[in-house]
């Protein structure tokens, strides 16, 4: 792999990744919450798995297999947030970030919110984009990335389901989620996005080394998921509510581990 195969890659992928995010600001502006940006995270990826197709130079399988894993989990979670927030307001996240804007809290969204998401999309993609130079045949690595993949996708895919099957239900109103994945561990699709990310990067690495210099960007997802806009300002915003200081207490944080037994059980 060399760096002048890559630059073509990477032109494209920012291409496509600022047009969608310009985008999804005019969709912003035009239905008044700016919330609609993280629909675009996941489909903003699929992009740059597109781009990679178009510009490859490396073995074709891996590129098309990058491709595939890349889009069903991008659009699986587009579709996913997308329905989620039909007909809701403004998310508080970003009421209290723009509520702090410095002039134009629409110019500043545009900045902080879809600019910087974008950027950090091409950051997170870069083992997508490397692999794309690779020549070298798919070898056992690829098979465990996959694994590793199939695994994250799984627990992300399912812990969504699981909790919009809970709130569905009226009866559950002001209960907290504390069933089937979600008894494992407090955030399944968010250790499950990671898995994700980290499978990825095991099948960009296979057959280059050098996808090595890459490693940043699983660690930036994991540090997204867990300590930027993932899980922690989740658990800080479900603090106060009823019941989760002692489901907090008996459920791993993240990584998935049996349920402590105590006060209030396990369901």
């Amino acid at each position: 792999m060399s760096a002048a195969a890559l630059l073509p890659t990477l032109a494209v992928s920012a291409t496509a990744v600022a047009a969608l995010m310009l985008a999804t600001f005019a969709v912003g502006l035009r239905v008044g919450r700016h919330s609609v940006v993280d629909a675009a995270w996941g489909a903003a990826f699929v992009l740059v798995a597109a781009a990679c197709v178009l510009t490859a130079t490396g073995d074709p399988v891996r590129v098309w297999l990058l491709f595939g894993l890349t889009a069903v989990w991008g659009v699986r979670l587009a579709v996913h947030i997308g329905r989620r927030g039909r007909g809701k307001g403004e998310d508080p996240r970003y009421e209290r970030l723009l509520s702090r804007a410095p002039g134009n809290p629409h110019l500043y969204a545009l900045r902080i919110v879809y600019l910087l998401q974008g950027a950090l999309v091409l950051l997170v993609a870069l083992p997508v984009q490397a692999a794309a130079h690779t020549t070298a045949p798919l070898g056992p690595l690829a098979a465990l990335g996959v694994l590793v993949w199939l695994a994250g996708f799984v627990f992300e895919s399912v812990g969504d389901a699981q909790l919009a099957r809970f709130k569905r239900d009226p009866a559950n109103r002001g209960r907290i989620m504390d069933r089937g994945l979600w008894a494992w561990t407090r955030h399944p699709n968010y250790f499950g996005d990671a898995c994700v990310w980290w499978g990825l990067f095991l099948v960009a690495l296979d057959g280059s080394w050098w996808v090595l210099l890459t490693l940043p960007a699983p660690l930036v997802m994991t540090y997204l998921l867990t300590r930027g806009s993932g899980q922690r300002l989740l658990d800080e915003h479900m603090a106060g509510r009823p019941g989760w200081a002692d489901y907090a207490r008996r459920t791993s944080a993240f990584v998935p581990l049996p349920p402590k037994r105590g006060s209030g059980g396990t369901r």
